[in-house]
């Protein structure tokens, strides 16, 4: 059993319309679900990834009316978005400038070009050079040249104040490889790899024993998701979860996708989620994001859920 990468991240915006317009905009990611948290259908939920939608490129918010984050240990501290190659990050480091977005000259980091930035909100993202590894297909209507688009998701970073339990977890339950360390800003950064690796597979786990625990709030990161690419691997996945007396959620049907939910030790929520079905369940491809989409089992409510959400096409 082998996850095979990031299969989407969840983080928090208080600012919809701003949320809506930054990612679609300003980085030129597709809107692939207009949908609401299943679980506070007050809240939207949406989802921003590449030209199909593909599993591996899906960076999604919820909206709620939250405080800023509070930074901190015990979180995902990193977003990294993947771009084919130097010159993306060229383009991208004007890009930015003429957005009047704050961004970090580009660097190096773990042997890779990168570039980092935040939203206004404080959401703190990265680019970072791929070279074409890892899913991610161009949208035609980007306002982003297709060569130099966000082709998807990774590496994600998670500051923790302790890595032995974390690195347990990731190695012996998740099957994840420890592939490498290397020392940020005096920090150990260790680097855990799944299915064939590279930037789209990839999780690096900060120890920051001296962090205060973070808080969370608009800014900041709710999950990660790792990708599971069947159903019957994702039985199989549930299970494993049983008998390694992990507590967990039990297995969740999203409509989208089938999700897994559990903790790390160091209290960061996990995700395990199916490759499958995928976006095109309930809207053609060509139309994906355009309206909301509720699953079945909300359909019966759209009317009071469209009345309680804000319109998205203002800022």
């Amino acid at each position: 059993m082998q996850l095979t990468g990031i299969h989407h991240l969840t983080a928090v915006s208080a600012d919809a319309p701003y949320n809506h317009h930054f990612y679609t905009r300003t980085l030129g990611m597709r809107l692939v679900k207009k949908t609401v948290n299943q679980d506070d259908t007050s809240a939207y939920h949406l989802f921003y990834a590449d030209g199909r939608g593909s599993p591996g490129t899906d960076l999604t918010f919820f909206d709620w009316p939250a405080a800023r984050e509070r930074r901190g240990t015990h979180s995902i501290a990193r977003t990294a978005l993947r771009v084919r190659d130097a010159a993306a990050l060229d383009y991208w480091a004007a890009r930015l400038a003429a957005e009047g977005v704050s961004a970090s000259p580009i660097a190096e980091r773990d042997g890779r070009a990168v570039l980092d930035f935040e939203d206004k909100e404080g959401q703190r993202l990265s680019l970072v050079v791929d070279g074409g590894q890892g899913p991610g297909e161009p949208w035609e209507r980007s306002p982003v040249p297709a060569e130099h688009q966000i082709r998807g998701l990774g590496p994600i970073t998670l500051s923790v104040p302790d890595l032995a339990p974390t690195e347990a977890v990731l190695t012996v339950l998740m099957n994840m490889r420890k592939a490498r360390t290397y020392v940020e800003d005096g920090v150990e950064v260790s680097v855990f790899e799944m299915g064939e690796g590279g930037p789209a597979a990839e999780l690096h786990v900060r120890l920051e024993p001296n962090l205060p625990p973070a808080g969370q709030g608009a800014g900041g990161v709710h999950h990660v998701a790792f990708r599971v690419p069947t159903f019957a691997e994702y039985d199989a996945w549930a299970e494993r979860l049983k008998a390694y007396r992990v507590p967990s959620s039990g297995p969740v049907d999203r409509f989208y996708f089938r999700s897994l939910y559990f903790r790390e030790p160091n209290g960061i929520l996990f995700e395990l989620a199916t490759d499958e079905p995928g976006f095109s369940a309930d809207e053609p491809m060509e139309t994906l994001g355009e309206k909301l989409a509720l699953p079945p089992f909300l359909e019966g409510r759209r009317a009071q859920i469209e009345a309680g959400l804000k319109p998205l096409e203002t800022v």
